[in-house]
């Protein structure tokens, strides 16, 4: 499945929170200046051709919805991001975020802790 720009991520996000939409619906959630309704269009038909939206036809308008969980797309692209800069390795990853003190040693021992809880 191809990667999602800035806009399109943020567009996905309304149909994870709101649930299904017509494009003129997902237009009231932005502040003005509003992207022009075709901009918008664009960008969910673009999101439907990469197979995270898909519509239902009601006469000439479609109402768009997910077949994308959120947390589907987060899993790819945790997985994208740890293969391109981690080289597959999650203690890469792991160590890096210590390293760089975005998460404590205490933290750690608590993740290590539920996970071994959970393995049981």
């Amino acid at each position: 499945m191809k990667g999602l720009t800035a806009k399109e991520e943020e567009v996905m996000g309304y149909f994870w929170e709101k649930g299904p939409l017509f494009v003129k619906q997902l237009l009231e959630f932005y502040e003005a200046p509003r992207p022009h309704f075709n901009t918008l269009s664009t960008i969910v038909r673009g999101l439907e051709e990469k197979g995270y939206l898909a519509h239902t036809a009601y006469g000439n308008t479609y109402q768009y919805y997910a077949i994308v969980s959120a947390d589907d797309f987060k899993r790819r692209t945790l997985k994208g991001i740890i293969s391109k800069y981690f080289n597959n390795s999650y203690l890469s990853v792991v160590s890096s975020l210590v390293k760089e003190e975005k998460i404590s040693v205490e933290e750690l021992k608590r993740l290590i802790e539920e996970v071994e809880k959970s393995n049981r």
